[in-house]
């Protein structure tokens, strides 16, 4: 390889230094040449050596002599020729006006020689520049007449560039299968001439244009080919465009591992190039892998990055695609809300993209009146006129439904309110009255069996008595004698308040240790004496989050564990102090069994008319067998965690208490060394 690459170079030395004796030569034989026709043809041949070089400075000084000589001497050739050379150069220094003057120049003296290949050629050059400019009308006439005599006088290298043209018209006007047949026609010119540059540019239109003919296989075997002739230095950008389209590419047929991996390098190679359109559209297609791969925090991340480098851009295409990903993601997500407004964002910019390509096909059919283009552009504008009323009428009548439908509800709740206040005070009122009829009424059996009911519920009282008894008397008498053994130390000048103040985190620990025990241990009792009541209000579980997330930052710091708030704004119906218990000894739990690295994740979605929470963690995970010991008050089952912190064993037996008072449940989800997931569900009214 490192050999074909020397030769290579030395190749291109070679000819440069031939080049370069071939522009010395012709310059010393013109300065000794008669101004006559002669000359004019060496300085022609001059100019040509010049502008393969791309020399186009100097090429214009010659260019200028040999048209003042030309005009002088009546040599039409010459002055063609002239015009004709300075048309390409301004062409390829993109100033289409100019160039476009002097091709005119060009092909008005070629006209008056009857030279059908100069006038072919610049045909070929005024379609390509008209085109480009968006006059497909004239650059059509050019393209068609150039080609004629190209294919006539078999002009190979003329005749593929003005294929080329002619499908990029095609491909303006949504004619993609004549797209192809000239793309593909141009490609069997350029493998015959061995043009690589020529190859890479026909490979990738039809890679393109199979893509947007869903023919996605077609598409793969021309991009890939074309990844074969790009040259790692010069061609950089058009690796990364090549792999983004490789990778969409492969995730339309779903081969997802193909897709993740062109998309990856394409998505690198445009962030080391410092291309910010390449970086957004590998962002969008890498999105949505994620998302069918089911990685949707990936898929979020990439979409927020994709949407600010969309807006930064102003690229109205990528972020209606960035949308409707959003979109999708939020649906699986059951982020109703969310997905409800991406959907609308994704039918604005849609409606709006409609009328700009709407009124863009007018001003085109305006100005290619009386052409075959201009009576099949009306028609596409006749097709596409509707689109934005018929997205309107519909988008007018779902807001109406909308409109309708909250009303509906706003009445319905009105009702249910109404009936369930009703419903409440007709059956406090029948409660009171069947309690005293009952207490007349009540058997000597139904006696007995409250009275045995009751034993058996003292008999549990007691038990887990005796269980409160022989916790307090082990984890808050050793976090507590801790505690009072440093004080003591301290008093007694035992150590230095330097190594005291070394201890100060483990004596911050016992106190915490024993703060929580007596925390949990105090309303767990109260709730087995039935002293705990629910009461029941509307509040935003985000808040409880909020406040419960900013408790332990300290620790989830000292620990190294990131905390992710994925925590929508959304209203429960349960007492707020218990579940703000409940959710306190939920994270406190998933910090107790996380470690450095570690990732906890908190949510709230609606599920089936309730409020699912979710409390995630991807520390240490619980065993199928020790799952079955919690929400267990008779088993006290505790461990330690991830730094030898110390448990109660009571806060889930109360978490599960205080969720069930308020009719909810609450259930896990765990894998050792994985991770484990807390859900709770509660009623939203």
């Amino acid at each position: 390889m490192k050999q074909f690459i020397l030769y290579a170079i030395c190749l291109s030395t070679a000819l440069i230094f031939a080049q370069n004796a071939k522009i010395d030569r012709l310059t010393v034989r013109l300065a000794y040449q008669n101004k006559d026709s002669t000359k004019i043809e060496t300085s022609l041949l001059l100019i040509n050596e010049l502008y393969a070089l791309k020399d186009y400075d100097k090429a214009l000084l010659f260019i200028d002599q040999t048209a003042e000589l030309s005009n002088s001497l009546n040599y039409d050739k010459g002055s063609a020729q002239s015009n004709y050379y300075k048309g390409l150069i301004f062409s390829n220094k993109n100033d289409g006006k100019n160039a476009v003057v002097y091709f005119e120049k060009a092909l008005n003296s070629f006209k008056i020689l009857n030279d059908t290949i100069g006038i072919a050629k610049v045909n070929g050059k005024l379609g390509i520049i008209q085109i480009e400019r968006g006059n497909f009308k004239k650059g059509l006439q050019n393209s068609l007449s150039a080609i004629s005599i190209f294919e006539e006088e078999d002009l190979k290298d003329d005749l593929s560039n003005a294929y080329n043209s002619l499908a990029k018209v095609y491909f303006k006007s949504k004619k993609f299968d004549k797209a192809l047949q000239y793309n593909k026609k141009s490609l069997r010119i350029r493998e015959e001439l061995d043009d690589l540059e020529g190859m890479k540019y026909t490979l990738k239109n039809l890679g393109e244009l199979y893509a947007l003919k869903n023919n996605y296989r077609l598409s793969i075997d021309n991009y890939e080919r074309m990844l074969t002739l790009l040259n790692n230095k010069k061609d950089k950008d058009l690796r990364g465009e090549v792999m983004t389209s490789l990778g969409k590419s492969y995730l339309a047929i779903n081969d997802l591992k193909k897709a993740a991996e062109y998309l990856r390098a394409g998505l690198a190679f445009n962030r080391i190039q410092g291309n910010d359109l390449g970086v957004l559209i590998s962002l969008n297609a890498f999105a949505d892998l994620n998302i069918k791969n089911n990685r949707l925090r990936l898929a979020k991340t990439q979409l927020d990055e994709a949407n600010k480098l969309g807006k930064k851009l102003n690229n109205e295409e990528e972020l209606l695609y960035n949308y409707k990903l959003n979109t999708e993601l939020s649906s699986v997500r059951n982020f109703h809300q969310d997905a409800f407004y991406w959907q609308k964002q994704y039918f604005y910019l849609k409606e709006k993209l409609n009328k700009e390509k709407l009124e863009a096909l007018t001003l085109q059919i305006k100005s290619n009146q009386a052409s075959n283009i201009s009576t099949n552009l009306v028609s596409l504008k006749e097709k596409n006129k509707n689109i934005p009323e018929k997205k309107g009428s519909k988008l007018s009548s779902s807001q109406k439904q909308n409109t309708l439908l909250i009303y509906g509800l706003i009445a319905s709740l009105v009702f249910v309110t109404a009936l369930l206040i009703f419903s409440y005070l007709k059956s406090s009122k029948n409660t009171t009255t069947t309690k005293e009829l009952s207490k007349k009424n009540e058997s000597l059996g139904q006696k007995n069996k409250s009275l045995v009911q009751k034993n058996i519920q003292l008999e549990e009282v007691n038990q887990v008595k005796d269980k409160l008894f022989s916790i307090v008397s082990h984890d808050l008498k050793d976090s507590v004698s801790s505690i009072k053994a440093f004080l003591d130390l301290l008093k007694d000048d035992g150590i230095t308040k330097e190594e005291f103040n070394n201890l100060i985190p483990e004596l911050s620990e016992n106190a915490n240790n024993a703060s929580s025990l007596l925390f949990n241990l105090l309303n767990w009792s109260k709730s087995q004496m039935q002293n705990l009541q629910s009461k029941p209000e509307l509040f935003n579980i985000q808040e409880v989050f909020q406040i419960k997330i900013s408790l332990i930052e300290k620790k989830v710091n000292d620990k190294g564990i990131i905390v992710i708030d994925e925590s929508r704004r959304e209203f429960v119906y349960a007492d707020k102090s218990m579940m703000e218990i409940v959710i306190q000894n939920l994270i406190t739990n998933a910090v107790k069994f996380t470690g450095k690295g570690d990732v906890i994740t908190v949510s709230n979605q609606d599920y089936n008319g309730k409020i699912l929470i979710c409390i995630e963690d991807t520390g240490i995970g619980i065993s199928e067998e020790n799952q079955k010991k919690l929400f267990n008050a008779k088993k006290n089952f505790t461990t330690n965690g991830t730094e030898n912190e110390k448990g109660t064993g009571l806060g889930l037996t109360l978490s599960k208490d205080l969720v069930e008072l308020n009719k909810g449940r609450i259930w896990l989800e765990s894998t050792p060394n994985i991770g484990s997931k807390f859900f709770i569900e509660l009623p939203k009214a």
